[in-house]
């Protein structure tokens, strides 16, 4: 590889590296091109995107990019695994295809600065989609709300239903008294 690819393949890895939101490492020694390629597929399917390449680039690319965690990490044949929105979505993807792969091991990640090991990204991936964490905390916003506007409503709602039994027994003694 030439000076220059090399810089233009720092350069591609650098502007990945700072729109990511995760980046995973895994191990993918003995893995087929086909098996490869599905890879890559699934990782692209949940926002992501698959590198190969020379460790040295990445850890210059790291570097620069506020992931210098995983330097350690780039020893021997790795795929970096880099995820653009939801962090969990990708760690899901990553977990799920080394269970199918068993010779893709994931060798840990860097998430907003910190490094996780493999356990790390397991219990990344065992949390819920993000979809469902702003739900449950749309549901415990609003439930104050809900539990005062209950609370404000009842006093009139008792004089609505004080009134309205009134009404029935005053219509119910005069019929009675009209027979």
């Amino acid at each position: 590889m030439k000076r220059a690819e090399k810089e233009e393949h720092v350069g591609v890895l650098q502007e990945e590296f700072r729109r990511a939101t995760v980046a995973v490492l895994a191990e993918y020694r003995g893995l087929t091109a086909g098996e490869m390629n599905r890879v890559r597929q699934a990782v692209r399917a949940a926002n992501g995107r698959c590198r190969v390449g020379k460790n040295t680039l990445a850890k210059r690319a790291a570097t620069t990019t506020g992931f210098e965690p995983l330097n350690p990490l780039l020893r021997g044949p790795l795929a970096v695994i880099l995820g653009f929105k939801d962090p969990v979505a990708v760690a899901k993807v990553a977990t799920k295809l080394a269970a199918d792969y068993p010779k893709l091991a994931i060798k840990g990640a860097v998430l907003e600065g910190a490094l996780l090991d493999s356990a790390g990204v397991k219990a990344l991936a065992d949390l819920p989609p993000r979809e469902v964490v702003l739900g449950q905390l749309l549901g415990l916003l609003q439930a104050p709300a809900t539990q005062l506007v209950r609370t404000l409503s009842e006093p009139a709602a008792r004089v609505a239903r004080l009134v309205d039994a009134l009404a029935k027994r005053a219509a119910a003694g005069s019929a009675a008294s009209n027979g």
